[in-house]
This record gives C-alpha cells, sequence and structure tokens, in this order.
C-alpha cells in the first residue's frame, strides 16, 4: 500500500477522531446525571434510535447531539426540491451551480439545527426534578448557549464530513454516522451480557441473537455484491483501434442501486418531527409522538414505504439510462439485440426498475427488523437491522474506494516506469 493512500487513512481517522472528542463535549448548564437517566428509560423510542445515530452524544447532550440529521434532512429537501423544479436540477449539473447547490444546502440545515435546537431546549424542561427541568441556570441565557453550541458542533461535523470525503477515504457522511454507531456497539454488546446475567434474557436468546446478526450480516454481503451484467459489443472497427486496452463487454448494474441512503433518509425524517413533538406538552401532539416512536408499529410501517420510496428516488438520480445509452452510441457499442439510442436507454431503465423493486424490498425488510428484536427479545438497537445494514454498507464501501485508489496507484506506477 502506497503512502498517499496511507495518509488518506490516517486523515480519516483522525477526523473520526476529532468527531467522537467532540461527542464527549456537553453543553453548560445543564443536570447530565438527570439527562442519563431519562435516556436510559427511554432506549427504545425514538430518542434511543436518535441517541444511536449520533454515537451517544444526545445523552450526554453534548454540542454534536443533533448530530448529521439536520444536514442529511437539509439534503433530503433539496433532493425533492431539484427533482420537481428543472431549474434547481440543472443547477445541480453544472460545475459553478454545484457549488450554489451545496450551498443553499448549508442554509437549510442552519435553519433546522436553529429548530430542532431549540426544540430539544425546551424539552429539557421536562426532564429532572429542578424548576426548569435538567437546566441548572436561567432559560433564556441556556436557550441562547445551547442553540449557539449545537449549531456549532453541527457545523463542525459537516465539516468533517466534507473534509473526509475531499481528502480522506469515503463517503465522510457515512463514515460519520458508521462512527457513531461503532463506538456504541461494545455498550450494547456489555449490557446485553448484563442482561443475560441477571436473567432478563436467556442464553437461547442470545444464541438467536448471535445468528440473527451473523445471517444478516452474510445476507447484506451477498446482495450487496450482488449485480446484473448487461452484456454488449463493439464494432469490429472499434476492436481494432483499441485492441491493446481492455474494454469492459457488459455494465455492471447493481441489485441495491441506492446503497445505504434509503434508511438514512428515512431514519432522518422520521426522527426529525419526534424531536420536535418531545418538547411539547399537548396531550394530541404527544399521542402523535408516541405513534411515530420505534414502539410503535405505525412506525415501521412509515420505515418500511419511505425506504422503498427514497430507494427508487435515489437509484433514479445515480443510474441515468439515457447517459448510459448516448455515451454506448458514441463509443461504437450496442447492446446485443437492443436498438442503440432510445431502444437500448428503455432497456436499461427496464432492467434497473426491476432490480431496484428487489432491492428496495431488501433495504425494507432488513430496515425494519429492529423493531422485531427489540419487541421479542428486548435487545438494544445497536443489533438491529438498520445498525448492522449502515455499518456493513459503509465497510464495503470504504473497502471498494481502497481498493480503487490501490489500482490506480499501481496503474501509475506502471505508466511512469513500465512493465
Amino acid at each position: 500500500m502506497s503512502k498517499a493512500i496511507i495518509n488518506k487513512i490516517l486523515i480519516t481517522l483522525g477526523f473520526l477522531f476529532l468527531y467522537r472528542v467532540l461527542a464527549y463535549i456537553p453543553i453548560p448548564g445543564v443536570d447530565l446525571v438527570a439527562i442519563k437517566l431519562f435516556f436510559s428509560e427511554n432506549s427504545n423510542n425514538a430518542l434511543g434510535l436518535f441517541n444511536m445515530f449520533s454515537g451517544n452524544a444526545v445523552e450526554r447532550l453534548s454540542i454534536i447531539s443533533l448530530g448529521i440529521m439536520p444536514y442529511i434532512t437539509a439534503s433530503i429537501v433539496m433532493e425533492l426540491l431539484a427533482a420537481t423544479f428543472p431549474t434547481l436540477g440543472k443547477m445541480k449539473k453544472e460545475r459553478d451551480g454545484m457549488q450554489k447547490y451545496m450551498q443553499i444546502i448549508r442554509y437549510v440545515t442552519i435553519f433546522i439545527t436553529i429548530v430542532q435546537a431549540i426544540s430539544v431546549s425546551f424539552g429539557l424542561r421536562s426532564i429532572g426534578n429542578g424548576i426548569n427541568g435538567a437546566i441548572l441556570i436561567d432559560m433564556k441565557e441556556f436557550l441562547v448557549i445551547s442553540v449557539f453550541a449545537m449549531l456549532t458542533g453541527t457545523m463542525l461535523l459537516m465539516w468533517i464530513g466534507e473534509q473526509i470525503t475531499q481528502r480522506g477515504v469515503g463517503n465522510g457522511i457515512s463514515l460519520i454516522i458508521f462512527g457513531g454507531i461503532v463506538s456504541g456497539i461494545p455498550a450494547a454488546i456489555s449490557s446485553t451480557f448484563k442482561l443475560v446475567n441477571t436473567g432478563d434474557i436467556n442464553i437461547l436468546a442470545l444464541i438467536v441473537i448471535a445468528c440473527v446478526i451473523v445471517a444478516a450480516i452474510c445476507f447484506i454481503v451477498f446482495i450487496e455484491l450482488a449485480e446484473r451484467r448487461i452484456p454488449i459489443s463493439y464494432a469490429r472497427k472499434v476492436i481494432m483501434q483499441n485492441q491493446n486496452k481492455r474494454i469492459m463487454n457488459y455494465i455492471p448494474i447493481k441489485l441495491n442501486l441506492s446503497g445505504v441512503i434509503p434508511p438514512i433518509f428515512a431514519s432522518a425524517l422520521l426522527v426529525f418531527p419526534s424531536t420536535l413533538l418531545q418538547a411539547s406538552s399537548n396531550k394530541y401532539l404527544q399521542t402523535i409522538a408516541d405513534i411515530l416512536s420505534p414502539n410503535h408499529f405505525f412506525h415501521h410501517i412509515l420505515m418500511f414505504l419511505l425506504v422503498v420510496f427514497f430507494a427508487y428516488f435515489y437509484s433514479s438520480i445515480v443510474f441515468n439510462a439515457k447517459d448510459i445509452a448516448d455515451n454506448l452510441k458514441r463509443q461504437g457499442g450496442y447492446i446485443p439485440g437492443m436498438r442503440p439510442g432510445e431502444g437500448t436507454s428503455s432497456f436499461l431503465n427496464s432492467v434497473a426498475n426491476n432490480l431496484t423493486l428487489w432491492g428496495s424490498l431488501y433495504l425494507a425488510v432488513v430496515s425494519t427488523l429492529p423493531w422485531l428484536l427489540v419487541k421479542f427479545l428486548g435487545v438494544p438497537f445497536y443489533f438491529g437491522g438498520t445498525a448492522v445494514l449502515i455499518v456493513v454498507q459503509v465497510a464495503i464501501d470504504t473497502m471498494r474506494k481502497i481498493e480503487a485508489q490501490v489500482y490506480m496507484n499501481k496503474y501509475k506506477t506502471l505508466s511512469a516506469v513500465g512493465f
């Protein structure tokens, strides 16, 4: 492995370490003991899910308590708007326009972070036994401090994610979520063994949990590596011109085109209203919050539907059949039995839609598995399908990018020194 790749890996690890350090910096003026007790009692609802994605930063009321979710929510909003309004979609495809597009996402992230920070601040008044709940200082003073602290934390996370993507290895935002989930796995394993020691979970249930996790990991790896290879042929003239070059004779289309994005987007959309409603004392809003809680079956119905929706939505963005067909036509390639151009594009769209159907169902089923485990076996969220799905997918994607960097450096070395 070359020095450049090692440096990128070290940069990635360094930024992830910085992210974990930020998770231990609390917002001033709160009763951390009361907050930790509250979260231990609410580990199996929306707050527990939110706490998992933040790497337990929420139960410490860290400056990054809101995690990267405001940025993800802003990205969802902008993606939907770009798909709805052609002007915004065109801006996204242009190099200069992409910078403006990302700047708008940052502004929307700031707005969402401020709204969520205010909601969390008022929600803390219902925790603990003090006059202002878990807040130990004047409410107005704390509101200003908490909003600025959480806004700073979220902006730092967004910056860390961008730095990892540009200077490190892998997708920065996905690796931040990956780091948050992985950091909580040792504590989850420890708490599970404590439940076994106290008799709350029997050994047979623990064996079932281990088997389900291993089976889920194997299934996810198998599906993530699955792809449909569409054979392509090239005109004789093109083959003769490129006889010393390797020409790929198939188009690989993954079964899961959208990757880890759909469950992350779906979780972000479900966590956002739950966070806002936690601050309300209105019984009707509290009822809605209970319905959106992971303990309620309606939450998992919504999760299933949202994952399927985002799988189709994101697949349509990452897989552009028309561009592939046009590139094939320019290069003198064609799919046997298909007319170049529009015929090839329609065929590729048909194949992608069929694969996305099964890929979306796979994502939706795996994403709703946590509820079954929590409901029937009483295990932490970390052992659920969403967490395992994100961890395995991000690990596979990161390893692929490292391998791509290794092969790229080998080709550069061969082209520079020869055989």
